[in-house]
């Protein structure tokens, strides 16, 4: 049980990371296309 009990907070901690990889990967695409957005407009008012 104690092996068991482990490897469920392990999993626990592994989604987390899991989940906040996903959160970080998310508002680097969106910073991403904003900054491309930016320099569109930029480009264009030139």
């Amino acid at each position: 049980m104690g092996n068991s009990l482990h490897n469920k907070i392990y999993l626990g901690r592994r989604r987390s990371v899991a989940l906040s990889a996903k959160r970080v990967q998310a508002l680097i695409c969106i910073a991403a296309f904003a900054s491309i957005g930016l320099v569109w407009l930029a480009i264009r008012a030139l």
